[in-house]
């Protein structure tokens, strides 16, 4: 499949190559030279997102590879994400670099964990979506800012988010507000530093002015750039088996006596982490728990 393509609003993004360009091996093309195509039919989708009975029909006989393909078209269609370019719809964004959405949307195993088939260690267990839905930010993240970083002005960077990601919500006060309002948040607290500071430690970069979660939305929807694994190792410091802040949560939770999902306890941290992507699971925190009841004897 084509890479989709978009604009972003800064910041320099690695393309990825597009089959039949210049450099690519000369069996991806066809005849003419040009890149092979997947039948239009193929990525016909029904209902949540399931292939038609006549795209199943010619899937059949396709190879592994471009069955998944498939299934990857017909799956961005049913979540409002782009399809394969030349299919003649754009992905709304604003101005700026090109940006290119080049890998799979991830799965979800059992645990309800995102599984990204080329980073296998990241294992966030809420979609962007979710983050934004569940109320985030204090409904601030995509305001209007100067970044230090670039030396530029921002503003309706929400824009480039898929519609659907933004049902129900109230744009102007709970995404991109320019005043903090801790009650719309899940745990009704206020956490998170300052852009300023952010910048300060030289943890944002010119392609993501706004940090880390502006990455992992894009991520999310398939961008790769060199900046993956960066990222990818600060969410694993906060949020991963062994994060700081997973493993702070848990033992608070085993200090009090009280259940894993009782919100009185270190709501701060509760929504810290769901910034992170990450919600605390029984799962999760019953193998915690037994490293921290031990550290605790």
């Amino acid at each position: 499949m084509a890479p989709r393509t978009s604009k972003p609003i800064s910041g320099k993004v690695t393309p990825a190559p597009v089959v039949g360009q210049k450099g690519t091996p000369a069996k991806k093309r066809n005849g003419k030279g040009t890149p092979k195509k997947i039948p239009s039919a193929l990525v016909q989708v029904g209902k949540g997102g399931s292939m038609t009975a006549k795209a199943r029909k010619m899937a059949a006989g396709m190879s592994t590879e471009k069955a998944v393909k498939v299934k990857s078209a017909a799956k961005r269609k049913a979540e409002g994400m782009p399809e394969e370019a030349g299919s003649g719809k754009k992905i709304r964004a604003n101005e700026g670099n090109p940006m290119t959405f080049q890998a799979s949307l991830p799965s979800r195993n059992k645990k309800g964990e995102l599984v990204f088939e080329d980073f296998s260690n990241f294992r966030p267990n809420m979609t962007p979506k979710e983050v934004l839905q569940a109320g985030s930010f204090g409904g601030t993240y995509f305001r209007p800012i100067y970044s230090g970083v670039t030396k530029q002005n921002y503003k309706d960077v929400w824009r480039e988010l898929p519609k659907d990601w933004l049902e129900g919500l109230d744009i102007p006060k709970q995404v991109a507000s320019a005043v903090y309002r801790e009650d719309l948040n899940t745990y009704k607290v206020k956490c998170g530093g300052s852009l300023d500071m952010w910048e300060s430690h030289g943890w944002i970069t010119p392609q993501d002015p706004y940090g880390w979660f502006q990455w992992f939305c894009r991520f999310y929807q398939g961008r790769r750039t060199l900046d993956d694994q960066r990222q990818i190792g600060r969410w694993d410091r906060c949020t991963g088996k062994t994060g700081r802040w997973r493993g702070n949560l848990i033992s608070k939770i085993v200090q009090s006596g009280c259940a894993y999902d009782n919100k009185t306890v270190s709501p701060v941290v509760r929504q810290t982490l769901q910034h992170w992507g990450y919600r605390l699971t029984p799962e999760d925190y019953e193998q915690g728990a037994k490293k921290a009841r031990k550290r605790m004897k």
